[in-house]
């Protein structure tokens, strides 16, 4: 009896995730189809490739053995698939992105969107995360981070997008409480805290003529949500650190209002990076080109696709 490439796949990406709804999610099926696809899969070899519980999978001995023979021949297997699906006239497929949650906020609306719409046939799943990831080992096409935190190893595509931090506050709450007038005037101020996703509470930074700063503040919520602080900064509840382009239309609206400007300098710009590949899909190509040509990128040295 042979096994397709859907069981073997759903072995690879489980052993690499550690967990079956993890593996779920990135392939796109229900967790009861993979446990399905597995358990198949073990029957037909008549072994365990899995340790299940609860909490935790982890791989057999036999498991072990089996993912380093099989991972190889499947990378060989899906560059031939690349090879051919890099031939097609119309791309389709799944384009898979890592990026910061603001980073993708930023990107959307101006490249993913436009995208979707002119490439109908191409599917892009989005996964946004606070910290770094290996977006090889992550099964990833594309990684969206700030230019200055792009792995070296990687093709770096600048988007071009103008960013900056921004420190605002709702009208009611400066009228009460005053406007901060430089970093330090944040410390009599009820500001909303951001905590980061390695739990470290994150130090508001301000820069301006050379001088750097950090400030710790303080205030009534701890938040981990962008949106919940803009939220709780409308109701005035106090100083919120948000970007830019996140706040805009309460900007513009005066539902909030900017203070410390001076002290809050332009940011490094997005780029969009990727991992050289000798058979990139019709799709991969599609997207390069797309944000080349409508993500204000400029085509830096060596990222030609063949």
């Amino acid at each position: 009896m042979r096994s397709s490439l859907t069981e073997l796949d759903a072995v690879l990406v489980i052993a690499r995730c550690g967990k079956f709804r993890a593996a779920a999610i990135e392939l796109g099926v229900s967790t009861t189809a993979l446990s399905n696809a597995v358990g198949k899969l073990e029957r037909t070899l008549g072994v365990r490739l899995f340790n299940r519980t609860t909490r935790s999978v982890s791989l057999t001995e036999a498991g072990l053995q089996f993912v380093a023979q099989v991972a190889p021949a499947m990378r060989d297997i899906h560059e031939a698939m690349d090879m051919v699906r890099s031939r097609q006239a119309t791309p389709s497929g799944t384009l898979r992105i890592n990026a910061f949650p603001t980073a993708a906020r930023e990107i959307f609306s101006s490249l993913v969107l436009p995208f979707v719409h002119q490439h109908p046939q191409v599917h892009v799943d989005i996964v946004t995360e606070g910290r770094m990831v290996d977006i090889v080992a992550g099964g990833f096409d594309f990684g969206v981070r700030s230019a200055d935190r792009v792995p070296v190893d990687m093709i770096a595509l600048p988007l071009g997008v103008a960013r900056r931090n921004v420190v605002v506050a709702s009208p009611t709450y400066l009228k009460a409480h005053g406007r901060p007038r430089v970093p330090q005037d944040l410390l009599r101020h009820s500001c909303l805290r951001v905590r980061l996703p390695n739990g470290a509470l994150y130090r508001w930074p301000f820069e301006k003529e050379g001088e750097s700063i950090h400030i710790d503040v303080e205030g009534p919520l701890t938040l981990d949500e962008a949106s919940l602080a803009r939220t709780a900064a409308i109701a005035s509840m106090g100083l919120t650190l948000a970007m830019e382009a996140d706040v805009r239309d309460d900007l513009e609206t005066g539902r909030l209002i900017p203070v410390l400007e001076d002290w809050t300098p332009a940011l490094s710009p997005l780029s969009l990076y990727y991992p050289s590949r000798r058979n990139p899909t019709a799709a991969f190509k599609a997207f390069i080109d797309f944000a080349r040509q409508n993500g204000k990128a400029e085509s830096p040295p060596g990222a030609s696709l063949p």
